[in-house]
């Protein structure tokens, strides 16, 4: 028996279609099976993709995944998500509160940005700058802060770069990347790759720029990544590099997708209760998927 879901295709981070990152939203597809909802991520080529269903802790359950696996959380998928249940109808008011892999997330619609409150961060372990360089195909000395594993619901290796030459030059190593799995005590399957930034932005608004290079089956780069950018603006609090309580943050402009981010701290530098993220979305197609 065929059975059938609405679906939303939402560019995230961005306020024009074909720019920032496009997630497709199934509604419904909590109820799918791992192997289901993989094999629609890589049908469509999308890096993630969302698959919503009732909760009975908040006000929707997202599942989210890759073409590889589900994850706990994602940032431009929960802006998309929230864009498209917005466009249906299918929340009440400004205000909607999802659950998460990663816990609770609480959205807020303000003008025609989405902000989500990413739970406060967790800082890991910091790896050998080395290797951290050697998974960027880079040297040791592009990188000018201790790399470190830090998470707002998805952890990442947060690397800061000289600058954007160093950041043009980097090409992902995937088996350098499993050895830095491995240093963490990851088995690579819960670890994302690392978020490479520098502190100056892709245009004179943008206060950062960054890249996330990404290994097989998924894309070989995401053009935003809303889950990395919160932890990277964790870091950049806690060691001092950003003095900004609110900042804007760039990526995807070098693969021709152009996004931004507006992040604000919660709590102080010393202590965050969470991290803002908010993005605008462009809803570009919606139809049927039939199954």
């Amino acid at each position: 028996m065929t059975r059938t879901f609405p679906v939303d295709w939402v560019d995230a981070f961005t306020d024009a279609p074909f720019g920032g990152n496009g997630c497709a939203v199934v509604h419904g597809g909590a109820e799918l099976d791992d192997e289901t909802a993989m094999r629609f991520v890589r049908e469509t080529s999308l890096v993630e993709c969302t698959f919503t269903g009732p909760s009975d802790v908040a006000d929707v359950k997202v599942r989210y995944f890759l073409a590889s696996r589900e994850i706990p959380f994602a940032g431009h998928p929960t802006v998309a998500t929230v864009a498209a249940l917005k466009a249906r109808g299918l929340m009440a008011g400004d205000r909607v509160t999802l659950e998460t892999g990663a816990g609770l997330v609480p959205v807020v619609l303000r003008d025609r940005w989405i902000e989500m409150t990413q739970v406060a961060p967790q800082f890991g372990p910091q790896p050998d700058v080395a290797l951290v360089a050697d998974v960027a195909g880079l040297d040791a000395g592009d990188i000018i802060a201790p790399p470190q594993l830090v998470s707002t619901g998805l952890p990442f290796v947060i690397t800061v770069l000289k600058d954007h030459e160093a950041l043009r030059r980097a090409r992902l190593n995937p088996e350098a990347l499993r050895r830095l799995a491995q240093s963490l005590g990851h088995d690579g399957t819960d670890l994302m790759e690392p978020f490479l930034v520098t502190l100056s932005g892709a245009t004179g608004q943008g206060d950062t720029f960054s890249r996330l290079l990404l290994a097989p089956p998924s894309p070989p780069e995401d053009p935003f990544t809303g889950s990395a950018t919160g932890a990277m603006a964790a870091y950049l609090w806690r060691y001092g590099l950003m003095r900004k309580d609110s900042f804007l943050a760039e990526q995807g402009h070098w693969m021709g997708r152009p996004g931004q981010a507006r992040v604000t701290r919660v709590g102080p530098a010393d202590a965050m209760d969470g991290i803002r993220v908010a993005g605008q979305a462009w809803r570009l197609m919606s139809g049927d998927l039939h199954l």
